[in-house]
């Protein structure tokens, strides 16, 4: 099992959940979160006065899968995020040890 963790622009949110519920994704967490990367952040004018915003507005999915249906969940992400500009994000793929859904006592595999 593995948890996909992509941090996207904002405005991509709905491609992206498009995408992934085409990809059979049942399940998805959103989080908004500030961040930068190499974008740095950028300078803005506000009453004829320059701001510097370092902490840019990003949009933190999570999602977790059975290790075969890893790369469609990833491709969905990349086509539907990409627009070839600074500042598309970041996919995380990273192993997860185990999973236990709360209301049944299912685990692992059974509880995605």
């Amino acid at each position: 099992m593995k948890l996909i963790t992509a941090i996207i622009k904002p405005y991509k949110l709905d491609d992206v959940r498009s995408a992934l519920e085409q990809a059979g994704v049942q399940g998805l967490t959103v989080t908004e979160i500030k961040g930068y990367g190499r974008q740095k952040g950028h300078v803005e004018i506000y009453r004829g006065a320059e701001y510097k915003v370092s902490f840019l507005p990003k949009i933190k999915l999570e999602v977790a899968a059975q290790d075969e249906d890893v790369e469609d969940i990833t491709e969905a992400i990349l086509s539907s995020a990409h627009s070839g500009k600074v500042g598309d994000g970041k996919i995380f793929i990273t192993s997860l040890e185990r999973v236990i859904r709360i209301r049944t006592g299912e685990a692992d595999e059974s509880a995605l």
